[in-house]
């Protein structure tokens, strides 16, 4: 990974996920995971499924071949989310998706528009700059949660949803391809250094 440089941004708390809470309007959100302890270097999870979409705002679904090639700098090859900016590639926990539907709604992978789906890793306990090698690829974890400035249709069905608070992006340092039932692998601990320029879109 490249040093820090001029166009990298220091976040030293999770502002996004701080005003989730006030964006969505919930005091007490009705969905929260059980993902484990705090990640440590080593910690390993699998990959339950990888997901596109061609258009922004919709539903992604899995990959027909069960694979992505996550190209650098750039995302998920034919995404409608890659591009020019930091939320490149998104993540969501399958203990994630069972609270929802635990909550009564019929989703499943890529419902929540996440390109690649864990299972046993804390995914939303990465500190910011984590890196993780998933498949062949390595990804810096550059944003924890997403705030919504429209209600969605999960939202309106259940009084809540997930994925603004448990979902994380990051972006490819190393490319590389990832397949359901690859190892996604914790390498290094963030310190709140996301190492390269934050975007609100791609470019």
């Amino acid at each position: 990974m490249s040093d820090a440089s001029e166009n990298c941004a220091k976040i030293k708390e999770n502002e996004t996920a701080k005003a989730l809470a006030e964006d969505l309007g919930i005091d007490n959100p009705l969905m929260e995971s059980d993902q484990g302890p705090a990640p440590k270097v080593g910690d390993v999870g699998v990959v339950k499924s990888v997901n596109t979409s061609v258009r922004k705002g919709t539903r992604k679904a899995p990959a027909e071949a069960g694979y992505i090639e996550l190209t650098a700098d750039y995302g998920v090859a034919g995404d409608a989310h890659a591009g020019d900016w930091h939320r490149q590639v998104s993540f969501l926990a399958e203990e994630s998706i069972d609270v929802a539907r635990e909550h009564g709604l019929d989703v499943g992978f890529g419902d929540f528009a996440e390109n690649i789906t864990t299972q046993g890793i804390n995914i939303k306990g990465m500190p910011l700059g984590t890196l993780v090698q998933v498949g062949t690829a390595k990804v810096e974890i550059s944003q924890i949660g997403k705030i919504c400035h429209t209600r969605c249709a999960i939202y309106y069905l259940a009084g809540d949803c997930i994925f603004p608070r448990e979902g994380i992006f990051g972006w490819v340092v190393e490319p590389g391809i990832v397949r359901e039932g690859d190892e996604i692998r914790v390498l290094e601990l963030g310190e709140g250094e996301v190492h390269r320029a934050l975007s609100d879109k791609p470019l």
